[in-house]
């Protein structure tokens, strides 16, 4: 079993913060219950070891019982069900540089099962005690990095359901430009929505990467920029008490007005009711669409 009832290094102000800890699902929180959803700081891997409910991600709602699976990144927002326990893997910074792993190459959600479920337990609770054994010690940083590593590249190789691998999904180079794409977008998404500007930096036409966003999302290139900005809007609004019309300025409306109409067109409700909502019971606060996921 996963080691749990320890106390967690993000609560020993004694010692230092680690790169890797590892520590309990309600430490995520914000508040008593997940009242409102938390945006998160750093890279995540939690494992569900009890309880039945539903975490959400980014405002996706995934069902999760004992040996789920979730995987979260820096900037995203996470609320689950109070009835789940689960041990959470957080890391941060260039904790994995120079190793050879991608941790986007893990599934976002997954059910874990059989010998797959018992090698996972097995990583997630020696990383745990070496954690807790080791933290104080400076020459332990490799062996955690490396049993971090491991762990990551075990559950690369698990199944997924990522675009690209079926008779009549997009070509490799039609993937190849939409992540590309999308990770320009991240880049550049408070600073502009034009697709045009997003062909120039990466020395394509606008056609091609709508043919790309087409193929891999059955959305076009401008419809991918705008949810994205649609998503960073409804994180903020979600989990920060910051002002709707700062909230507007930070992603490129100088105009709230602007901003409320943009906002409302993509998500369906205005700005000041997807955030009232933010406190309703879970299932009252998923966005009607789900805006393309690069990692997936």
């Amino acid at each position: 079993m996963v080691p749990s009832g320890q106390l967690s290094p993000a609560t020993r102000p004694d010692l230092p913060t680690p790169e890797i800890d590892l520590l309990d699902l309600g430490d995520l929180a914000r508040e008593p219950g997940w009242r409102r959803p938390t945006l998160l700081d750093a890279d995540l891997l939690i494992l569900v070891t009890g309880g039945h409910g539903t975490a959400e991600l980014d405002f996706r709602p995934l069902p999760c019982r004992p040996g789920t699976l979730l995987r979260a990144s820096p900037g995203q927002v996470l609320r689950c069900t109070p009835q789940l326990d689960a041990t959470v893997v957080r890391w941060r910074g260039e904790t994995l540089r120079g190793l050879d792993v991608d941790p986007d190459a893990v599934p976002t959600h997954h059910q874990l099962a059989g010998e797959d479920e018992d090698a996972v337990i097995n990583e997630v609770s020696q990383l745990a005690v070496d954690s807790r054994r080791h933290r104080a010690n400076p020459a332990a940083r490799a062996l955690l990095r490396h049993e971090l590593a491991v762990l990551l590249l075990r559950l690369a190789l698990l199944p997924s359901d990522r675009p690209g691998g079926a008779d009549g999904g997009p070509h490799r180079s039609e993937l190849a430009t939409f992540h590309r794409l999308c990770r320009e977008i991240e880049r550049g998404y408070q600073h502009t929505r034009r697709v045009e500007d997003y062909a120039a930096q990466l020395g394509c036409s606008v056609r091609t990467l709508t043919r790309a966003c087409l193929a891999v999302t059955g959305r076009s290139a401008k419809q991918v920029v705008d949810e994205r900005v649609a998503l960073q809007a409804s994180r903020l609004l979600a989990a920060t008490d910051e002002p709707v019309a700062r909230i507007g300025r930070r992603l490129g409306f100088p105009e709230p007005t602007n901003f409320g109409r943009f906002f409302t067109r993509e998500v369906g409700v205005s700005p000041g009711a997807f955030r009232a909502a933010r406190e309703q019971p879970l299932r009252r606060i998923v966005r009607q669409r789900r805006p393309a996921d690069p990692a997936e």
